[in-house]
């Protein structure tokens, strides 16, 4: 008999909140504003190219099958919340940029792999989604401003692109760079930002089971504002580490200084795992304010994760891990 033993934070996903059912009033966060991120940034890379369209594969919800080993714990936040609640710092600094960002084309998108990779190449998102299997991930997101919310992603495992791109032995980073497109981003003319964002990891975390490039969300294509076409979700960490609208991957042995730890390192540093016994240099991180009814929660060590990541992290206890 197969016997299944759940994690703490874990329920059965019969016991999800329906997303309809979820009765929410918007609010807004007080506090440091231009600082913290659901996951931002824009860089041009090389064979970008940016017009309108839809993933196949994040077109056909129906097809794509929730993996139930991801129960988040938390029912889920309605989708209006999600979709308009958004820290996308190219299209400005207000919370209310998401229609702005849908102005962002989605398609044709092609993604530049390179560095330290056996063959560098760029690759049309579509293809690439030809190559990979995409399902629906449901995940807590955490962002240090101390908000969070509970949605479904669909798109695929990091470590399946990491396979496609076939790195040398050598690399130990992945670096993330998203698009610059000034036709429509107009906080890129902003000199207070040191364009372009920049993301990473380390390729362990990058091979963990959570780590995640999202292309759909609530079943549908991933809106320019969420992070669309494509963008990093790495649920263990705060949301600033998330690069959305990605153009470029590199493969690397040096660690990337990344866009927040290069404005503010003494606020956000490389790893920012998420721990309420760390505060923010100017905010608790001990609880955390539910998108929509507002609620205060106990944030959970590693944002309820532990199971999955602590264990990459036991050799690493001399470094910042968690800011």
């Amino acid at each position: 008999m197969h016997i299944v033993k759940r994690r703490g934070w874990e329920i059965a996903e019969s016991q999800v909140t329906a997303e309809h059912l979820v009765v929410n009033r918007r609010s807004v966060l007080s506090g440091a504003a231009g600082l913290g991120t659901i996951g931002l940034g824009m860089m041009a890379a090389g064979g970008s190219a940016l017009a309108q369209g839809a993933s196949p594969a994040a077109a056909s919800p129906g097809a794509v099958a929730r993996n139930p080993k991801f129960e988040a714990g938390r029912a889920l936040t309605d989708e209006k919340f999600a979709t308009t609640y958004n820290n996308y710092y190219e299209f400005g600094e207000s919370k209310n940029v998401w229609r702005e960002a849908q102005k962002l084309k989605q398609r044709p998108w092609a993604i530049q792999i390179d560095g330290m990779v056996k063959q560098a190449r760029t690759i049309d998102i579509d293809d690439l989604l030809k190559q990979v299997q995409v399902e629906e991930r449901v995940y807590r997101h955490r962002c240090v401003e101390a908000w969070a919310m509970t949605v479904p992603w669909m798109g695929f495992p990091l470590s399946q692109l990491v396979a496609l791109a076939e790195p040398l032995s050598a690399a130990k980073y992945l670096v993330f760079e998203t698009a610059q497109d000034k036709a429509t981003m107009k906080g890129l003319a902003s000199p207070f930002y040191s364009w372009p964002y920049v993301e990473g990891l380390a390729i362990d975390e990058a091979m963990n089971d959570l780590a995640f490039l999202s292309t759909g969300l609530y079943g549908k294509p991933l809106q320019g504002q969420n992070g669309g076409p494509i963008r990093l979700t790495v649920p263990w960490k705060y949301g600033f580490k998330g690069a959305k609208s990605l153009a470029r991957i590199t493969f690397t042995d040096k660690r990337p200084k990344t866009f927040w730890e290069g404005l503010q390192s003494r606020e956000y540093g490389f790893w920012a795992n998420v721990n309420p016994a760390v505060s923010h240099p100017r905010w608790s991180q001990s609880r955390e304010r539910l998108l929509g009814d507002d609620e205060m929660v106990p944030t959970q060590i590693y944002n309820g994760y532990g199971d999955f990541v602590a264990g990459l992290y036991t050799d690493r206890k001399s470094e910042k891990l968690f800011m």
